[in-house]
């Protein structure tokens, strides 16, 4: 099944999913299993050398999440997709192959706060830095990127502030400069934005979110555009010979699929990052129906803001669904279907009333995730972007009087009424 020839409703279903030939099953089945029987001794040797497509051990391979990460790639419309065990790693997984000691990547400061920490903490120990600029700001993007950068990373819809990269000016610098550009989708999902239509190297999901969309696994995916030349001279990890391979150059054996097969054979193997064959059932169930999924979350997001706005509680809401955001032309553009369904609102009370409201809740539930059919609310400065200066949260759009929406799939009306009761408990009534 190849993309161009289907809608993304009937991707999103039968995309890497075909009647198990064993059994008939229509399900993809779960393969528990750790190990494979090889035919003989000469199979083994060649699904060893890379000379030959197959299953040897399930930290590598497996059948369930090989069927998860051909749908990914379809959706996405890349080449190839790796699966693994967690947004986080998905990341650290998109960087190890093009990194080195010494080397940097140049990041959007309007990320997710436990990404903003991974880069600027965690990645030091590797010998790797980041330097943090205003994504908009293409000038000051291209002047950050320098001899030793390997990479720039961005969010599609940013977490928690909704803000809409521009992906195609971003990647025009990134490609000037013979860097990738690696987009993180996780807020969008390929149902509302496709960044390798737009000029994206790499994208990579929590597919924790939206994509699996009940709250149960965890989960990682990286896609591959398959348009970057790797052999440029910044990146030996594909266009040099590699000593575990016998001097294999992975560009030039496998042309498009080069980082793909990289991220298996050396990234899941070194690494382990593994996502397990359970994990990757549930998040194809979940992806079945994506974009029904995403349609109601839109739905209840607009009228949800669109109500936050005209309160005189609340100061602003950002929203990049609604007319007086800075991101909403650009909707147009990258997120035609909608701006899903996270974003910030700010109380006119502070950070006493954000915490008033939020202890008054119902029928949100006060948890540290995203994209679940529940409607989810958390205070982001004093959690998931606590480990950031104020400036930094500020600039992340996570300010101490700002409380972070992922809006769910219920009845619109009753979570008005919910944040209603909760912000008269908080701030008086309106």
């Amino acid at each position: 099944m190849t993309p161009p020839t289907h809608g993304f409703d009937t991707l999103q279903i039968h995309a890497g999913a075909r009647p198990d030939p064993a059994t008939g099953a229509r399900q993809t089945p779960i393969y528990q299993t750790t190990a494979y029987v090889f035919r003989d001794a000469d199979h083994a040797a060649a699904l060893f050398n890379l000379q030959e497509v197959g299953y040897i051990y399930s930290r590598l391979t497996n059948p369930t999440v090989a069927a998860l990460q051909e749908r990914m790639a379809a959706l996405e419309g890349g080449v190839g997709a790796v699966c693994c065990s967690s947004g986080h790693a998905a990341q650290i997984m998109a960087l190890f192959p093009l990194m080195g000691p010494g080397k940097n990547i140049v990041a959007s400061n309007r990320l997710y706060g436990g990404t903003v920490t991974q880069f600027s903490q965690t990645i030091r120990r590797f010998g790797w830095s980041a330097k943090f600029v205003d994504i908009d700001d293409t000038d000051a993007l291209a002047a950050a990127i320098d001899d030793d950068t390997r990479a720039v990373f961005c969010e599609s819809i940013a977490n928690p502030g909704g803000h809409i990269a521009d992906i195609e000016a971003i990647a025009a610098v990134s490609d000037a400069k013979g860097v990738p550009l690696i987009v993180d989708n996780t807020t969008a999902t390929p149902y509302l934005c496709r960044p390798i239509e737009h000029g994206a190297t790499l994208v990579v999901h929590s597919m924790t979110k939206y994509l699996t969309g009940n709250g149960t696994v965890t989960g990682g995916a990286i896609i591959d555009s398959g348009k970057f030349d790797w052999s440029n001279g910044k990146f030996p990890s594909f266009s040099e010979p590699e000593p575990a391979y016998h001097g294999l150059k992975f560009h030039e054996t496998f042309g498009p699929l080069a980082f793909t097969f990289h991220s298996i054979a050396i990234g899941l193997r070194d690494l382990g990052m593994t996502l397990n064959p359970q994990a990757a059932h549930y998040t194809m169930m979940g992806i079945e129906t994506l974009s029904l999924r995403m349609d109601r979350h839109v739905e209840n997001a607009v009228k949800v803001a669109q109500w936050l706005e005209q309160d005189p509680r609340v100061a602003y809401v950002t929203y990049a669904g609604l007319p007086s955001s800075p991101s909403y032309a650009r909707m147009a553009k990258y997120c035609p279907k909608g701006a899903s369904s996270l974003f910030t609102f700010s109380l006119k009370g502070g950070y006493e009333d954000c915490v008033k409201l939020i202890d008054a809740v119902e029928i949100f539930s006060h948890v540290a995730n995203l994209g679940d059919t529940r409607s989810l609310i958390i205070h982001s400065a004093s959690t998931t972007h606590r480990q950031l200066t104020e400036e930094q949260q500020i600039a992340a759009g996570a300010a101490p009087d700002v409380v972070r929406l992922s809006i769910g799939t219920e009845d619109a009306d009753d979570l008005i009424a919910d944040l209603d009761q909760a912000l008269t408990k908080a701030s008086g009534p309106a």
